[in-house]
């Protein structure tokens, strides 16, 4: 009587899956206070409150005059928005439950589903905020001009795909360690606050400081959505193809590690631990 249907062909399974995943990303953008309204305003104050502590800080520690020529705060957002977007994929995937959480007990729930719906939730909540924020800049502040919008779009999109990817492998590393893999996933996204680049441009590092943020895939991404914006930036350290590669591999990883923690899994994780 209470059994969910299932649907034994492939077409129908698919459509289902995105039935489900769209309901749940509805429900996730809602949040917690279920208004997509209010979710958008708090995500607009967030990356407006971002926007004034890196003006105050580059003004303080004197790295204003290193930035590109051109608007300072589309330089400013330039970096912001593919950072926020970066780390709230991460925590969002990794955060959407794993096997052992209590969703995951109701048909026709799966990762799959909550993985797809925390992304896509994240993801339209920043394109969103992205647009309204640089609209209203453009329509009361100053008019904004961008280079090639569709590659720094293109930027944006792909910091969400491995922001994702990077969710995925702490979403299935975590029934193991939750305690350590948290501690681990909280000290990475503080450190991308500065290994990010955000606040600086590559091309006017050294090489001794450029061989220290190179690493890291958003670091690629920043540099070369700047280069998108800006018409008078061209950068030579970074590589987006070097973001998309890490993603896959990444991709990779957290798939067979999902799917090998999924087949182990054990309720009483969640209640004292790996045994």
């Amino acid at each position: 009587m209470f059994t969910a249907k299932r649907s034994n062909s492939t077409l129908g399974s698919t459509f289902s899956l995105l039935e489900l995943v769209f309901h749940l990303t509805a429900r996730r953008i809602r949040g917690s206070s279920g208004n997509a309204i209010v979710g958008l305003l708090s995500n607009m104050v967030q990356a407006v409150v971002m926007l004034a502590v890196m003006y105050v800080f580059m003004n303080i520690v004197g790295l204003r005059r290193t930035v590109v020529r051109g608007d300072y705060v589309l330089y400013l957002y330039s970096g912001i928005f593919l950072f926020m977007t970066y780390n709230k994929t991460m925590a969002a995937v990794s955060g959407s439950g794993g096997p052992t959480s209590s969703m995951m007990k109701h048909a026709p729930m799966t990762t799959a589903a909550a993985i797809l719906s925390s992304a896509l939730a994240v993801l339209y909540n920043q394109v969103l905020t992205l647009v309204v924020v640089l609209y209203l800049y453009h329509a009361i502040v100053t008019p904004i001009e961008i280079d090639n919008w569709q590659g720094a779009f293109g930027m944006l999109l792909l910091a969400w795909f491995v922001g994702m990817t990077v969710g995925l492998v702490f979403l299935a590393v975590t029934p193991w360690a939750p305690g350590l893999i948290g501690i681990v996933r909280l000290v990475y996204m503080r450190a991308n606050f500065i290994a990010s680049g955000k606040m600086f441009l590559a091309n006017s590092l050294p090489p001794k400081m450029l061989a220290l943020f190179s690493w890291n895939p958003l670091f690629h991404l920043i540099d070369q959505s700047r280069g998108f914006t800006f018409i008078n930036y061209n950068p030579h350290f970074t590589d987006w193809h070097y973001a998309l590669y890490v993603g896959l591999a990444l991709l990779m990883l957290g798939l067979l590690g999902e799917f090998y923690t999924r087949q182990h899994a054990s309720v009483s994780w969640g209640k004292g631990g790996v045994l």
